[in-house]
């Protein structure tokens, strides 16, 4: 089983910069699909970016070149770097996890994760 805990969100002004964490047990976070969603307040759940185990990332278009997903193998965690900052980020960021999507990790959307953290608000003001 995956347990997920994330941390990093925070308040911060338009054009900052937050880096949110996402601790991973039970798999390691380098060898099974992992992603980032956010939902903001009366939307629905979004993913943000997603990362294979193989390496392979992809971004949601509002993100491309402003965020980066990462792992750090040595501490089992995973990143999101998140950079100018918009206020239209503001919202719920949640880390996601599924062993099961291997060749298709890129294409697993909020309905194929069975693994979630607790999330971790970020708060971008104007």
């Amino acid at each position: 089983q995956v347990q997920l805990l994330e941390s990093g969100g925070g308040s911060v002004q338009a054009g900052g910069s937050l880096r949110l964490s996402c601790a991973a047990s039970g798999y390691s976070a380098r060898s099974i699909c992992m992603a980032w969603f956010r939902q903001a307040p009366g939307k629905e759940r979004e993913r943000v970016a997603v990362r294979s185990n193989l390496g392979v990332t992809r971004y949601a278009d509002s993100v491309k070149g402003r965020f980066t997903i990462s792992t750090d193998n040595a501490k089992n965690t995973l990143y999101l770097q998140m950079d100018s900052l918009k206020p239209e980020d503001t919202a719920m960021y949640y880390c996601a996890a599924d062993p099961r999507w291997v060749d298709s990790c890129t294409n697993r959307q909020k309905d194929d994760f069975d693994y979630w953290g607790q999330g971790t608000q970020v708060t971008v003001s104007s």
